[in-house]
């Protein structure tokens, strides 16, 4: 209620939790989800079974699917950063300082949902279009161009000096960002 008696017409603004990415110190990312939960902060370590081979053996181990980073699902206020920035081996969030920004439900799900139906998969780097490629292996190994914005994911290799382009379908290829 107000000084004169009469309710205020606005509600105390809660604000909903949100995922976040941290940047973690290498190798430490599963202590650190460890100590996380034990702190009860809500996680998720997207992690991928590989089949490590030495000289005498070999052994199935579960790596995380993006090395140095974890997820956490937090109120966005200074009381919940600070409770991830104080767990040993959190350098700190990802995206805009010190805030992080925050990841989209959707993009958290579709990691979940890929791994929880076990499809095949294998990481690969983020590319952006109008980034400069390389095609790694097969006929073109070593080709550089532009990766173009059509569906059929084409790029376009130039030769500055003429002017001139010409464009392959990077189908069945495996490319690369440069630099």
């Amino acid at each position: 209620m107000s000084s004169s008696g009469q309710m205020c017409g606005c509600r105390e603004l809660i604000e909903q939790p949100r995922w976040y990415a941290i940047h973690t110190r290498s190798r430490h990312e599963k202590k650190i989800e460890v100590r996380l939960r034990e702190h009860g902060i809500s996680t998720f370590l997207p992690c991928a079974r590989q089949v490590h081979r030495w000289s005498d053996r070999r052994k199935l181990i579960e790596l995380p699917l993006f090395p140095c980073y974890a997820f956490v699902y937090i109120v966005p206020n200074a009381q919940a950063r600070l409770a991830v920035l104080r767990i040993d081996g959190v350098i700190g969030f990802v995206g805009v300082r010190p805030e992080g920004t925050p990841i989209p439900d959707s993009e958290i799900d579709s990691v979940r949902l890929l791994l929880d139906r076990n499809v095949p998969f294998s990481s690969h780097p983020f590319l952006r279009i109008g980034q400069r490629v390389r095609i790694r292996g097969g006929s073109l190994d070593g080709v550089e161009g532009t990766l173009t914005a059509d569906r059929n994911r084409k790029m376009v290799i130039s030769v500055e000096l003429l002017q001139q382009s010409i464009a392959v379908t990077l189908g069945g290829y495996d490319v690369e960002p440069i630099g």
